[in-house]
């Protein structure tokens, strides 16, 4: 089991009241009906599915038309980082809205101008210039392009276990299955194995081992395509929805050395891991490296209003300092966004929302969910880190054997509805993802909201448990 553990520097957010839920079922039902008529949903296949009509959302919860009220344990898409409807962002938003709603990019505005000062303050090392984007797929995309056109050079090498956005270049740097469909093997990305001890591709015994034996797959990989075709090595500092595996000691740092010795631009991705969800502003912060280009979107605003961004390093700006950068967005730092932006970053200062996350994962969620492994043959690790951990669930705890199949689907994904299920019954609205349960609740989330939670995480594990080896479903 890994975790990383930061000591918390200031006291707790204070928590906020919460609406009671008012129940009007007809209400619902208009807007369900609506939804199914005319809304295509993502990843999905839209007669297979029944979306939750949500009648409103607050701090940690969130609420049907029904009146059922369902502690947010996904933090939307792992984005609401301050939770949802915080007065001091809703009322910034509010403020820009009448005083410049929207503006044309190549202006000088003071919203864009301030979001980019505080977020070049907290990334790590000298990225300190900030291109805005509408969200994290296509910082994906500009920072892509921007290692290309600095390098010359056309490869990008992406883990297998990685998402990166579902723009095309961005699909296809993304590792897991969603990439399958629009993946044509000719978008000059090569897939490699990063690492990950519990699930090893190199037959590791210690994170040492695996630290070594995946930066040695990486460089051959590398020696195999040729390193002066390649531009860029992408990693999501911590990967995310892929399963919050954390990097060993040393690993990305061995990237950061192998990058530089061929001239390959290193690009970290956080814009999940970004903003506080890992007890501090960046997820590179635990690990003491500065990449190339940073892409960052969700937590920069708590997804109030679509942002992401390109944090870029002198080497790289200066690229384009006479040489015109081939890229833009007409909402490209749009000032509703920014300011939602400057008011999302400076509560998480004034608040010590950072500090709280840290803390919440040192000493509730990293204790809680190993007590629970302890007592749960479904659990077969534990990992993470703030505000940010997984919980692999298994139907051998021997043989590591996933709960359910790589990339499952129909009745072979049963016993992981069961355990959803189980955990909305509970009140509880639970990140599933394969065999993988993630703890992503808020990083406002107060202790006795986050001690509800997990009661109700330990209950709903034990329809997991049924489906293990000596289960009643085995």
């Amino acid at each position: 089991m890994t975790a990383h553990h930061q000591p918390s520097a200031q006291p707790a957010p204070a928590p906020r009241p919460v609406t009671a839920p008012q129940p009007d079922p007809a209400a619902g039902r208009a807007v369900y009906e609506a939804d199914r008529a005319h809304v295509f949903h993502s990843w999905s296949a839209q007669g297979q599915i029944d979306p939750l009509a949500v009648a409103g959302a607050q701090g940690s919860y969130f609420w049907d038309y029904e009146g059922n009220r369902y502690l947010d344990f996904t933090s939307g898409l792992v984005f609401t980082n301050i939770g949802y409807a915080h007065p001091k962002v809703v009322a910034a938003i509010q403020e820009q809205a009448a005083r410049m709603c929207t503006f044309a990019p190549a202006f000088a505005l003071e919203a864009r101008s301030e979001a980019a000062r505080l977020i070049a303050e907290r990334t790590p090392g000298d990225l300190d210039k900030i291109f805005f984007t509408n969200g994290g797929a296509d910082a994906v995309e500009h920072a892509i392009r921007m290692a290309r056109l600095h390098t010359g050079r056309p490869k990008v090498l992406s883990a297998y276990r990685s998402y990166h956005g579902g723009t095309q270049q961005a699909i296809n740097l993304t590792g897991d299955p969603r990439r399958w469909a629009s993946d044509s093997g000719t978008a000059g990305v090569v897939h490699f194995h990063g690492p990950h001890l519990y699930r090893t591709q190199f037959y590791s015994g210690t994170e040492e081992q695996e630290c070594e034996r995946a930066l040695a797959h990486l460089e051959q990989t590398l020696a195999y395509e040729g390193p002066q075709t390649v531009a860029a090595v992408i990693l999501e500092t911590i990967p995310g929805t892929a399963g919050i595996m954390m990097p060993p000691p040393g690993y990305l740092a061995g990237v950061r050395e192998i990058c530089d010795r061929y001239g390959i631009v290193f690009v970290l991705d956080e814009v999940m891991a970004g903003f506080g969800r890992t007890g501090t502003w960046f997820a590179a912060d635990l690990f003491d490296v500065v990449p190339d280009l940073m892409t960052f979107a969700k937590g920069v605003n708590s997804g109030y209003v679509p942002l992401g961004g390109v944090a870029i390093s002198a080497k790289i700006a200066e690229t384009f300092e006479q040489r015109p950068y081939p890229g833009g967005l007409t909402y490209s730092g749009h000032p509703l966004a920014c300011g939602a932006a400057v008011a999302t970053i400076r509560t998480m200062a004034e608040e010590g929302i950072v500090e709280h996350a840290a803390h919440l994962g040192e000493t509730v969620i990293g204790p809680a969910l190993r007590e629970l492994a302890d007592r749960h043959p479904s659990v077969g690790e534990v990992r993470g880190t703030g505000v940010f951990w997984a919980l692999d669930l298994v139907r051998d705890r021997e043989t590591r054997e996933p709960l359910v199949p790589y990339n499952a689907t129909g009745a072979a994904g049963a016993p992981m509805a069961d355990f959803a299920a189980a955990a909305k019954r509970g009140g509880l609205w639970p990140f599933v993802n394969m065999n993988r349960t993630h703890v992503v609740p808020p990083c406002t989330i107060t202790e006795a909201e986050l001690k509800d939670g997990l009661s109700v995480l330990d209950e709903a594990l034990s329809a997991a448990d049924a489906h293990t080896v000596g289960g009643t479903g085995a």
